[in-house]
């Protein structure tokens, strides 16, 4: 399952480690806030509703935040976008240190998640077109394991600064330590260098400039609604059970603060794992046919959550099952939407598709607080969440099959052109736009 790290070049080995650096610092600075929250309810007398808005208003800036940044490295470039992404988030995130009520807090935040759906987008989109096809599900995959990890550093500096300092000290020193990633776009401005893929078709083409609505263009137009349909089933399936499984296994299960806490931490544990697990199932079965079972998985695992009589040790088993579930399908969308779209517009249908998919998904956690009034807890969230894997069914059956495509040889209608074919596409003022064939150093 790890070999292929092993047979990548050192231009690929410094892409995927400045990627994964990235995504897990995202990972600490977004989850910085989730920390944080009990100790601003407590000093600012924050509601409940207003900390529900702070985190929805990240998720709806991040996904416009993922669209600008593609745009933006459609036109200049993946690696110069990359690095603002990861200062902008870090920059925001030290702000946010400073703001003293909810206003302040709410516009800081807003702020820090458009880096946030940024640098995920730019990420991707940089290591799909780096690594080679025979290993990209795997590579690309394994990236989210970046967040679980991102997670436990926050976890980590939260225990250690609440437990040493003041909390109405505490807080602000954490959110100030989220400037740290700063560091990590010097090592790229010397070390990264731009995909192969996109700096041959910019050289052929500089004066080419994607319009912002190019992702909607009739050629593309279908495939972006259907992946934006995948992800948001994908997102509203996993935004229900990370927002409501805790409240469920306190107050239907009746577990202790303890055994919620050690659920937590196997279902992290699980989410780390999920990460390889789907990248190796995409590149041995295919892309569709991963998004297929892992879906259907989760409907079982979910059901069995929900209906079920379970005991503790049943629970703290299917809390792994159930994140390494939740990271697997998530993790799968980075190489297969890269794979759905030409070179010129690919950043930023990744922006949009997998950014809008969390956002739009954000509203399924609302609709298991809404069903819950005239049903019991795990039944609403059972129905929500098999609603969002029923989604990801669909889409993955309407989506054509990736494995293994070259990136350089995609189509502007999202399909694969022959290798013998002349790599080219048509963009907006009708004339080719070549796409030379990228190095993939097979062995």
């Amino acid at each position: 399952m790890f070999k292929w790290y092993t047979e990548l070049n050192q231009a690929e080995k410094r892409t995927y480690w400045a990627c994964f650096s990235g995504w897990g610092l995202d990972a600490m600075d977004t989850q910085m806030y989730a920390l944080a929250i009990p100790t601003l309810i407590a000093l600012w007398s924050m509601t409940r509703g207003q900390a529900g808005v702070l985190g929805t208003t990240v998720l709806i800036m991040a996904s416009l935040g993922g669209w600008i940044a593609g745009i933006l490295a459609d036109r200049y470039g993946r690696v110069r976008v990359l690095q603002i992404t990861i200062v902008w988030f870090s920059a925001f995130t030290l702000l946010s240190a400073f703001t003293n009520s909810f206003g302040q807090l709410m516009i800081t935040r807003g702020l820090q998640g458009l880096g946030f759906g940024g640098e995920w987008a730019v990420g991707a989109v940089l290591i799909s077109e780096t690594i080679r096809p025979q290993v990209r599900g795997r590579a690309v995959g394994s990236l989210q394991a970046g967040w679980a990890i991102g997670y436990g550093v926050a976890v980590l500096l939260s225990t250690l600064l609440f437990s040493t300092l003041e909390p109405a000290l505490a807080w602000r020193v954490l959110f100030a330590v989220g400037l740290l990633p700063t560091l990590l776009v010097l090592w790229i401005r010397r070390s990264i260098k731009e995909a192969p893929v996109f700096a041959q078709i910019r050289k052929d083409n500089a004066a080419d400039r994607p319009s912002i609505w190019a992702v909607f263009d009739k050629p593309t137009r279908m495939t972006t609604f259907k992946a934006i349909l995948l992800t948001f089933g994908i997102y509203g399936g996993n935004y229900t059970m990370i927002t409501w499984l805790p409240a469920y296994l306190k107050l239907a299960l009746h577990l202790s603060i303890a055994n919620v806490g050690g659920y937590l931490a196997i279902n992290i544990l699980g989410s780390f794992a999920g990460a390889f697990l789907n990248g190796w199932m995409a590149d041995r079965f295919g892309r569709r046919k991963t998004f297929i079972v892992i879906a259907c998985l989760q409907a079982i695992a979910v059901a069995t959550y929900t209906l079920a009589p379970i005991t503790l040790p049943v629970t703290l088993v299917l809390g792994f099952v159930l994140g390494t579930l939740q990271s697997g399908t998530a993790a799968g969308t980075g190489a297969y939407i890269a794979e759905l779209f030409p070179t010129r517009i690919r950043a930023s249908a990744q922006g949009l598709c997998g950014n809008a998919g969390r956002a739009i998904g954000a509203i399924m956690p609302t609709m298991v607080g809404v069903l819950s009034a005239k049903l019991q807890l795990g039944a609403a969230m059972g129905i929500c969440a098999c609603i969002s894997y029923l989604l990801v069914v669909t889409a993955a059956v309407l989506l054509p099959e990736t494995r293994g495509r070259d990136l350089s040889h995609v189509a502007q209608n999202g399909e694969e052109m022959p290798a013998s074919a002349p790599a080219h596409n048509v963009h907006d003022g009708g004339a080719p736009l070549q796409e030379a064939r990228a190095p993939s150093d097979v062995r």
